[in-house]
């Protein structure tokens, strides 16, 4: 069995209620909308491959809450929540599930593979550990203008032992390049536990022998999230290199909608869920704080729910693409001087 995650032991961080809310906010749309993303799978109107987020919100939306304008995101396939947290309409985003042509790659990217210039969200990619080299190429980007941007490559435990992305951590740091690594170590990769895959499981730790910082961080706390990425992304973007953040999380249902996840046990993700669950954790803390009560919450689920509704009828509503979007986006047309 795999290492569960762990409450943080540190003194809660600090945050005003607006940001509260809004991690609540933020952190609940993923979950409503990756619920209604399953539905949809299970009736068939989803094909291919969907990776589900539900359990990890805290993570994308704590670092997401560090970033300012100009600073780049590209991620895995277990993408619809960066996509989110990056501000790309929900509606843009279910119509690419559903293969339609109100898709953000037009109907023809899925699930795995959607992007926007606009918010600097870099993909969605479907071979593993393959974003790692290009977010770091993104990071030398940065550098080589001389703006002060910062990207943040995100990827799981298991593409953590992917060649790729020791040959990007060389690169960055050799470089001081200003990228922040957010390993999201949701305990199994595709379906093997850390504990069986890898020699060394700290996972921060893969950056010593390139003089990388790094730190473990209890991935289910949101604010615990906001605060190491704040250290982070400062690191980064004040010229000192790239940073590392093992994000401890998990995730609850099986790798891909096809993954009955028989590997480990439901009383496992039961106890996950009951007692680390990252809403349900920021929730209770929302409530003793006095942000907010019950039914004010029940009015933020229910304004969420209606957005994703429309998502979802918007989707099915969008006609697929036409036939002559074959041809399109596949070759760049270039003038011979």
């Amino acid at each position: 069995m795999a290492t569960k995650p762990k409450s943080s032991k540190k003194a809660p961080a600090k945050a005003s209620k607006d940001q509260i809310l809004k991690y609540y906010r933020d952190m609940l749309l993923i979950r409503r909308f990756e619920e209604k993303a399953g539905q949809l799978y299970g009736m068939g109107k989803i094909a291919g491959f969907c990776h589900l987020y539900i359990g990890q919100e805290a993570v994308v939306t704590g670092v997401q809450a560090c970033l300012k304008d100009g600073d780049q995101v590209i991620t895995g396939y277990r993408d619809h929540g960066h996509m989110l947290s990056c501000g790309m309409d929900p509606k843009g985003v279910m119509a690419e599930l559903t293969g339609r042509s109100g898709g953000l790659s037009k109907g023809k990217g899925g699930s795995m593979h959607m992007f926007s210039k606009e918010k600097n969200f870099f993909g969605g990619h479907g071979i593993v550990g393959a974003q790692v080299p290009i977010g770091t190429g993104l990071g030398f980007a940065n550098k080589y203008r001389g703006n002060d941007h910062v990207s943040v490559a995100y990827f799981g435990d298991g593409a953590s032992n992917q060649g790729q992305v020791y040959e990007s951590f060389n690169m960055a740091s050799l470089w001081d390049l200003p990228v922040v690594y957010v390993i999201e170590n949701n305990m199994y990769a595709m379906g093997t536990s850390v504990d069986r895959a890898s020699a060394e499981t700290e996972l921060f730790k893969r950056g010593i022998s390139f003089e990388i910082e790094g730190e473990e961080v209890d991935g289910m706390d949101v604010l615990a999230v906001r605060e190491a990425g704040e250290r982070a992304v400062k690191y980064a973007r004040s010229g000192k290199g790239p940073y590392i953040l093992e994000m401890k999380t998990y995730r609850y249902r099986g790798h891909s909608m096809s993954d009955p996840a028989k590997y480990r046990k439901r009383e496992e993700v039961d106890d996950v869920r009951s007692h680390h669950d990252p809403i349900d954790g920021l929730k209770k803390h929302i409530l003793e704080a006095g942000h907010a009560d019950e039914a004010e919450l029940k009015k933020i689920d229910n304004e969420i729910k209606a957005i994703v509704k429309e998502a979802a009828d918007f989707s099915l509503e969008s006609p697929e693409p036409d036939p002559s979007e074959l041809w399109t986006d596949v070759l760049k047309d270039a003038e011979v001087a």
